[in-house]
């Protein structure tokens, strides 16, 4: 489940994932204020998905950069469960990284044959 690392959608891909980590960035305030986490839990798991997605962002051209990216979308879509919101937030966004993955398939077919 990769790409070439020549695939334009690579950058679409990238920008999901940053945007992805500005999100569960915000989900700390959302965790804090609406579900009532406590402030040291809201910042570990908000902070580790946020690593987590920026770690993916910046490693994707890399063989190890896939499985962070699809556990990214795993651990945004399992934020919900201390708010409940990031079910809906995570959906989402693995509908657009899933959506950029197929089109850069479809790119590399076309190249291809």
């Amino acid at each position: 489940m990769t790409l070439v690392p020549t695939n334009p959608m690579n950058k679409v891909l990238m920008a999901v994932l940053i945007f992805q980590a500005i999100c569960c960035g915000l989900a700390i305030p959302g965790m804090i204020q609406v579900a009532s986490v406590s402030v040291a839990l809201a910042f570990t798991l908000g902070g580790l998905v946020l690593l987590l997605c920026l770690a993916a962002a910046g490693t994707l051209r890399r063989p190890f950069g896939w499985p962070l990216a699809w556990a990214s979308q795993v651990a945004c879509i399992a934020l919900g469960f201390m708010v409940d919101t990031m079910f809906a937030v995570g959906a989402m966004f693995l509908l657009l990284f899933v959506l950029a993955f197929v089109l850069g398939k479809k790119l590399e077919s076309r190249t291809v044959g």
